[in-house]
């Protein structure tokens, strides 16, 4: 059974930063996926973040987030992490870590997601 939990969220004030981490468990070929980030803010449908391919070297982002989020995998700990900066208001959310896979440069996400971890941006 393919398990992915998130922990990492919190409050923060703008311009702030957080880390975002997904383990993953159940899963005996980490590193034959690629993984992704999702958000969901209050009232809106849930959106792409940002995404790493299986290798790790091609990784994509929103525009929203370019050159302030950063995604990476450890392959040896199973895990995602999203690290965060410059956070501002827009960017409350629940974030979810899910794995998916890259058909040329487009992330597409399979069925398994985490449960999800708040991040509230706020002074």
């Amino acid at each position: 059974q393919v398990q992915l939990v998130e922990s990492g969220g919190g409050l923060v004030q703008p311009g702030g930063s957080l880390t975002l981490s997904c383990s993953v468990s159940g899963l005996s070929f980490f590193s034959a996926y690629a993984w992704g980030w999702y958000r969901q803010a209050p009232g809106k449908e849930r959106e792409f973040v940002a995404a790493v391919s299986d290798n790790g070297d091609y990784k994509v982002a929103t525009n929203s987030v370019k050159g302030r989020f950063t995604i990476s995998r450890d392959v040896a700990k199973k895990m995602v992490v999203l690290q965060m900066k410059s956070l501002k208001p827009e960017d409350t959310a629940v974030y979810y870590c899910n794995r998916g896979q890259f058909r040329s440069i487009t992330y597409y996400p399979d069925d398994y997601w985490g449960s999800g971890t708040l991040v509230t941006v706020s002074s």
